[in-house]
């Protein structure tokens, strides 16, 4: 049961700066979604958003943080 409340609190932890980081720093981070490698394709009524390359970023700062949550827990 003790692993259980560590991960419980680890998210929490996580959401609390996630909310903290788009309060404080929303505005500066326009960048993000607008990175070179993310598509955006639009013509007449169609247009479709692709942002590979935020979604790659987003991912390997997910997995760090993953891989230092699973050291601390060990």
């Amino acid at each position: 049961m003790q692993g259980i409340g560590k991960i419980i609190l680890f998210l929490g932890a996580i959401l609390v700066a996630t909310g903290l980081i788009i309060v404080f720093l929303g505005d500066k981070m326009t960048w993000f979604g607008n990175l070179p490698g993310d598509i955006h394709y639009k013509k007449d009524k169609f247009q479709i958003y692709a942002p590979l390359a935020s979604m790659l970023l987003l991912s390997l700062v997910l997995g760090l943080i993953m891989w230092i949550a699973r050291k601390i827990m060990e």
